[in-house]
């Protein structure tokens, strides 16, 4: 009986010892990671058997990344401000001028925005409506939303803040804030405080007060020698403003711009539409840039030109740049 054991015994060994696991074939190379990972994908390795999943018990709900979703409890809701389309901050327009404002946001949440508004909530209201439709807008996609606005008729800075509102009436926020908002200047502006703001890495101050010194210290000169006093046009205030702002920020003091613009180009893109124009530049506080002005006969001539009748006055402080404040002085006429 124990010889017939060993027997059986040596047979099975005998078979073990011809089953060879080949490992030529195996793939020793590290796979790339995958982009994405998901929940949803079976596994590929040879020899696993993926069971057949049992079929549900309940309706299925739709998928809040699946387009087209739109319940607010089911997906994650959030926005971002690329640019404003128009009125950037701070644009100056004439009193009871109506004008559209214009955002582009984009949807970076998963939901996708159906039945959302643009709502306005403080600050001045500026003929808004009480809120805007939004237009449709998948998860990711980015949207253009307007209202149409009314300037108010007295000088000043006016500031409007709205926020976005999903289908709910919950509030969305936009990055880190909950509102964005419409901010322009009237005539000349407040004669109140500075205004401080800030464009990509530059921060800058803007000051109504210093500009309508130097429009009455230019006017003042044109006056003592029988010159007609010069109006604001709005269309050359911005054209200041803008040029000044460019050399603050860029750190430069000359007429072309760091875009390679020249003053034509400047008036043509404000809107300004007569063809005689003239320029001037200067640093320092009010008083600093009519010197400076006074002591260069060109300079002093155009300041006291006959032909212009409108003045457009630029004014923005860089604590960072060479000269700290600049100065753009834009006149034209027919």
């Amino acid at each position: 009986m124990l010889k017939k054991i060993t027997l059986t015994l040596l047979f099975i060994l005998t078979l073990t010892s011809c089953v060879k696991v080949s490992t030529e074939a195996k793939d020793t190379a590290t796979p790339a990671p995958p982009l994405f990972v998901t929940s949803t994908l079976p596994p590929t390795k040879p020899g696993l058997t993926v069971p057949t999943p049992l079929p549900p018990t309940a309706s299925p709900t739709s998928d809040p990344l699946t387009p087209g979703a739109t319940s607010s409890a089911s997906c994650r809701d959030s926005a971002l401000f690329v640019e404003d389309m128009t009125y950037p901050d701070n644009t100056r327009v004439s009193g009871g001028e109506k004008f559209t404002k214009t955002w582009k946001l984009q949807n970076t949440g998963s939901c996708a925005w159906s039945g959302y508004t643009v709502a306005f909530v403080s600050g001045e209201r500026m003929g808004a409506p009480d809120s805007v439709p939004v237009p449709e807008t998948a998860a990711k996609a980015i949207v253009d939303i307007s209202v149409e606005l009314t300037a108010p008729t007295a000088d000043g800075s006016y500031t409007g803040n709205y926020e976005l509102r999903n289908a709910a009436g919950e509030t969305v926020p936009i990055g880190v804030e909950k509102t964005f908002w419409v901010k322009i200047i009237v005539g000349l502006g407040s004669a109140g405080s500075p205004i401080d703001s800030q464009i990509g890495n530059c921060s800058y101050t803007e000051n109504p007060a210093y500009v309508e010194q130097l429009i009455g210290l230019i006017n003042e000169a044109r006056a003592n020698v029988g010159r007609a006093a010069l109006t604001v046009n709005g269309q050359l205030m911005n054209a200041a403003q803008a040029h000044s702002l460019d050399m603050a920020c860029n750190d430069f003091l000359r007429h072309s711009g760091s875009d390679g613009t020249w003053i034509g180009d400047r008036l043509l893109r404000a809107g300004y539409p007569n063809s005689y124009y003239l320029e001037i530049i200067a640093i320092g506080l009010p008083q600093d840039a009519m010197n400076q002005w006074r002591n260069e006969p060109t300079h002093w001539e155009a300041v006291l030109n006959s032909r212009v009748r409108e003045i457009g006055v630029g004014y923005v402080y860089n604590k960072f740049s060479s000269y700290g404040g600049y100065w753009t002085v834009d006149m034209g006429g027919p």
